[in-house]
């Protein structure tokens, strides 16, 4: 293969893979592999079906722990360029993700479950600024974290007011967040079902006995409140598994679930990876929910729980982000049916609210492809063979040679037959009369093949000098030439093993590779500048 050939197939590989790996790739969820869930439903269905056309549907997407990188992430220096470059691959996945993979489903409203900034509690105010400057743009919002297309609702989470332990200690994280976000505690519906919006940071602030949260204070209010619709819970902090249930970071649930009862005992949580089973039990109680959603594992997972009411389904949704240690970044569809409330029904209503979680591109997957193409084309340009001669001809001239060397060692073609005059040397005597006669010899040296056909004449024959047929042997081993680029060219003059060293050849093949990585360089490396940003500017 000729040498501009390699190079081509190269910058043509290079390119494709870029092109998937920074846009084709994020438009997978919403051209192929997810869809509104009530698309999946026949007109010849149940009855919620018959009440009902498929376009009659409230839809939802719902997100979980973005949880922008800060200086609290890597504990780094802020600003410092790791830390930057770090922020800067993080938000353009989130960004990319949802201009390619959400936004062009054209949902009714948007739900957050909370862990906006993963130091959101820690943060100065001017960094708490910054990172919601930057939270807005990947998310493409407007003042007061607003859409101009379709709602926006908010869910406070640990990591941006922390747990109730710290408010009395740090006020302002509360009203900055309840300035830009909202009430923490809140209810609001879409479509036939009502959302309950709970701050699970502050369920467990104090024990059963001694309740007095805002929270609890809610909870109450929205159980006294006589409803028809069917109700969905949002909170941050899922509630208290059954036994026996694993699922993503609740591995660990035995030995969190005892740091919480102490610290439950000492009137303050330091962390908590659930609400605790009586908390659970109480709030799925009061609030009897068709389906419960929460964040905060960064871990996808659906489990049931027994309250009153019935089986309640509860759906942990994993992280946006491909660095908070979920190799499998999603989000979740929600189709909510707008039939009427008359005609709503116990069981109706759990059919009302259809799911459906879709999963995003593979951040860290792309990248090991990137790394493995990266250490292919080296070893490409240093060691594929390249020469004048066409691929296909390469090929065939490599095939013909092969097929003769197994012909003239395996099925003897070619070979000269063996006779006696070749096994013997002839003596010259001279009779009386001065005639010559050639008589067998013996010999003792092994035979040796000869491509001269020459025959051999008794009586007044003349045998060719053995000179002559070594002379022969140079001249074709003469006509042999290797290529140094690794091709064997049986028409050329070969090249003495003196005039090339090996440290010439490896000077050559570096010098030829360095030429070839900047062809490749100067074609897809403004490429992927013009993908890398593509997708950050405002649009």
């Amino acid at each position: 293969m000729k040498q501009r050939d390699v190079t081509g197939l190269l910058c043509f590989t290079w390119a494709t893979t870029l092109l998937y790996g920074e846009m084709f790739a994020f438009w997978v969820p919403y051209l192929w592999s997810c869809s509104w869930p009530h698309h999946h439903l026949h007109p010849s269905g149940s009855g919620m079906e018959e009440r009902g056309n498929q376009n009659d549907y409230a839809k939802i997407v719902v997100l979980a722990d973005p949880q922008l990188m800060d200086k609290t992430s890597l504990h780094l220096a802020p600003k410092s360029l790791l830390l930057e470059t770090a922020q800067f691959y993080t938000d353009l996945y989130m960004r990319r993700a949802y201009l390619g993979s959400i936004r062009p489903f054209r949902p009714d409203a948007v739900i957050f479950l909370g862990d906006y900034f993963d130091g959101g509690s820690f943060l100065s105010d001017e960094e708490w600024q910054d990172s919601l400057h930057r939270f807005k743009h990947i998310f493409d919002l407007k003042a007061q974290g607003r859409h101009a297309d379709f709602q926006v609702y908010y869910i406070p989470g640990n990591h941006d007011i922390g747990y109730a332990i710290l408010h009395p200690h740090k006020p302002q994280v509360i009203s900055r967040y309840e300035s830009e976000f909202g009430e923490r505690n809140y209810k609001f519906r879409v479509g036939n079902a009502e959302f309950i919006v709970v701050d699970a940071q502050t369920l467990d602030a104090y024990p059963p006995e001694k309740r007095a949260s805002a929270s609890w204070d809610f909870v109450k209010n929205v159980s006294s409140d006589s409803h028809s619709t069917c109700r969905v819970l949002l909170t941050h902090i899922p509630l208290h598994r059954p036994d026996g249930t694993d699922c993503g970071s609740n591995r660990r649930s035995p030995i969190i679930n005892q740091r919480i009862q102490r610290a439950i005992q000492d009137q303050g949580i330091l962390y908590q990876n659930y609400v605790t089973e009586e908390s659970s039990k109480d709030l799925l109680d009061l609030i009897q929910p068709v389906l419960v959603l929460s964040g905060h594992d960064h871990d996808q997972c659906a489990v049931k729980h027994e309250s009153k009411s019935g089986t309640i389904e509860e759906i942990t949704l994993g992280t946006i982000s491909w660095q908070m240690g979920n190799l499998f970044p999603s989000f979740m569809l929600i189709s909510i049916h707008n039939f009427s409330e008359s005609n709503a029904s116990s069981s109706s209503s759990h059919e009302a609210v259809l799911t459906e979680l879709c999963f995003l591109p593979i951040q860290t997957y792309i990248y090991i492809w990137y790394l493995a193409l990266f250490v292919l084309t080296i070893f490409a340009l240093l060691f594929w063979p390249t020469n004048s001669t066409s691929g296909w001809s390469q090929l065939v001239a490599t095939f013909s040679s092969f097929r003769q060397v197994l012909s003239s060692n395996f099925l003897g073609e070619g070979r000269k037959e063996k006779t006696d005059d070749e096994d013997c040397e002839y003596e010259e005597i001279w009779d009386a009369e001065g005639y010559m006669h050639l008589m067998k010899k013996s010999s003792n040296h092994p035979h040796a093949r000869t491509a001269d056909k020459a025959s051999i004449e008794r009586g007044s024959a003349v045998i060719r000098p053995t000179a002559r047929k070594l002379n022969q042997d140079e001249d074709s081993f003469a006509n042999l030439d290797i290529n140094i680029d690794g091709g064997l060219d049986l028409n050329a003059k070969m090249i003495p093993k003196s005039s090339r060293s090996i440290s010439t050849v490896v000077i050559q093949r570096l010098v030829r590779l360095l030429r070839m990585l900047t062809v490749i360089a100067a074609v897809n490396v403004p490429l992927y500048m013009m993908l890398l940003f593509k997708d950050w500017n405002d649009q």
